[in-house]
């Protein structure tokens, strides 16, 4: 009867150690990649110290969007940031970009408050552009799915401003 109780328990030990999560087979997992699916197809800045390095050293605007995953505000602007075609081109060609989840040590990046989702612009001399805002008074970096076409503008103006300033 032991034997037969110890065969019992070895066999549901066994079956599970099988039942986890899945792997795949090769045994390896597709790591997440950086964008968190803001933009699949851009490059995109582990940390805020290395966007700064390649803002300095590439010469571009660098643009840091503060978001969450479970916020809705978050999730229905990545929708629309990640679908609009023109958005992605001039992030790909023209910005260092990186997303957060968390607040940084630096303090001059949420001047107005810490809340999600929030976009500052930061240029390539690492000063941050407090003057190029949304349409909100109460939220000055925050845009929603519908404030597109004015982040767009702003990250024109962002470009126009390196220009001038540099």
């Amino acid at each position: 009867m032991i034997k037969a109780a110890l065969s019992l328990l070895l066999v549901l030990m066994a079956v599970c150690a099988t039942t986890g999560k899945y792997v795949p087979k090769t045994g390896r997992r597709v790591p997440q990649t950086l964008s968190r699916g803001w933009g699949d197809q851009l490059i995109w800045a582990q940390t805020y110290e290395e966007a700064l390095y390649w803002s300095r050293s590439r010469n571009k605007p660098l643009m840091v969007l503060f978001h969450l995953e479970d916020c809705p505000h978050s999730q229905a602007l990545k929708k629309v940031f990640a679908e609009d075609n023109e958005l992605q081109k001039v992030l790909d060609e023209d910005f260092v970009v990186i997303n957060l989840m968390y607040e940084t040590t630096d303090k001059h990046l949420s001047p107005d408050g810490q809340y999600v989702p929030r976009i500052i612009f930061v240029d390539p001399a690492m000063t941050v552009r407090a003057d190029i805002v949304g349409r909100y008074a109460n939220r000055m970096y925050a845009y929603e799915p519908t404030d597109v076409k004015l982040l767009i503008s702003n990250m024109q103006k962002a470009k126009k401003l390196l220009k001038s300033e540099l």
